[in-house]
């Protein structure tokens, strides 16, 4: 073989076997960097992304985003590098998203469940914020179990046995007197539906020796009207604030946006309370790609929003639902919100 030829392959060799590794080998790393942006006062695939059933609505403006952070797993080493290089994604290790013993379809699960309460505690708080009365309100039905297609997820109860249960307490202090077996009779009111009576014959359940209803409640506002969150493939409980915007912005005379270009993030409980999300400049981003120019910020984030580079994006603290309206009206009548 001609050694000029020789050496050329040998000095080949190397870099095809470099760029082999690129392509085949996969690296225990996950990429996060900015996710897609919804606007909550907008439609998705021809839904509404917040859906009320049973109430009047009011015409809103502007934009209430909800922001979200993309995540990419099984890289291979050229793709790990090429995202590290672009400056817009964080690499981190893979057991800090997908601990051990833990299947991708078990995180999945999680934070598909954590979205969905993130969605109920959403529109418990917008239906605190305004002033909608508390109720011991079902949560969830065990199914099968007894009160399977009798009562349902969002249903309030009033009384059992003709006696009034104002809360939780008192409706778990009733049952603890109950055996397995003795029907009882619940009086509830059913979302956009008259209120009803149904009789229930209590089960068993081996962690309590008293009658088993197949019911998880909580105390919660209650309205007589639907909030549907249409809004597929997101996991997580970040939503949560900004759907509670969307819902009281719909509910309520006058635009919390105005005309303005609004996104944000945050975690928020029963009580309106918001809390600290993961991945906030990366939301930030996503945002700021979008034509955002307001984002509101969970308090406990400041910091670290503080210290990312996103120019025209005006950042604004928030603790609670009530201060992100405060917030937004302030904007709105060029006031001086809370920022970071």
């Amino acid at each position: 073989m001609n050694r000029r030829i020789l050496t050329l392959i040998v000095a080949l060799l190397p870099i095809v076997v470099f760029g082999v590794l690129l392509a085949v080998v996969t690296v225990p790393f996950v990429s996060l960097g900015p996710g897609p942006t919804f606007d909550t006062l907008g439609e998705v695939d021809g839904k509404q992304v917040v859906a009320i059933q049973g109430a009047p609505t009011h015409p809103t403006t502007g934009h209430l985003n909800m922001t979200t952070v993309s995540q990419r797993d099984e890289l291979s080493l050229g793709e790990a590098l090429t995202l590290w290089l672009s400056g817009q994604e964080q690499l981190i290790p893979r057991d800090l998203v997908y601990p051990p013993g833990k299947s991708r379809e078990d995180v999945d699960k999680a934070n598909n469940a954590d979205f969905k309460q993130s969605e109920d505690s959403a529109e418990y708080a917008a239906l605190g914020y305004l002033k909608y009365p508390p109720a011991v309100t079902v949560a969830t039905v065990t199914d099968p179990g007894p009160s399977a297609g009798k009562l349902k997820s969002g249903d309030a109860i009033d009384m059992v046995n003709g006696t009034p249960v104002a809360n939780v307490e008192q409706f778990t202090g009733f049952l603890k007197n109950t055996k397995p077996g003795q029907v009882v009779t619940i009086d509830f009111r059913r979302k956009n539906e008259p209120a009803g009576v149904v009789q229930v014959a209590l089960g068993s359940n081996k962690d309590r020796d008293y009658g088993f209803l197949g019911v998880a409640v909580l105390d919660a506002p209650w309205a007589p009207f639907v909030v549907d969150f249409n809004l597929a493939n997101v996991g997580g409980p970040s939503a949560g604030l900004m759907f509670s915007l969307a819902v009281v912005d719909k509910l309520t005379a006058g635009d919390l946006a105005g005309s303005a270009f609004i996104a944000g993030t945050g975690t928020i409980n029963v009580e309106g309370k918001v809390g600290q999300i993961g991945g906030i400049t990366h939301k930030m981003a996503a945002a700021h790609a979008a034509g955002a120019t307001v984002f509101l910020v969970p308090a406990k984030n400041c910091y670290e929003a503080s210290s990312a580079n996103e120019p025209g994006l005006r950042l604004v603290k928030v603790e609670t639902l009530q201060g992100a309206v405060d917030a937004l009206q302030a904007l709105r009548a060029g006031g001086q919100p809370p920022s970071c």
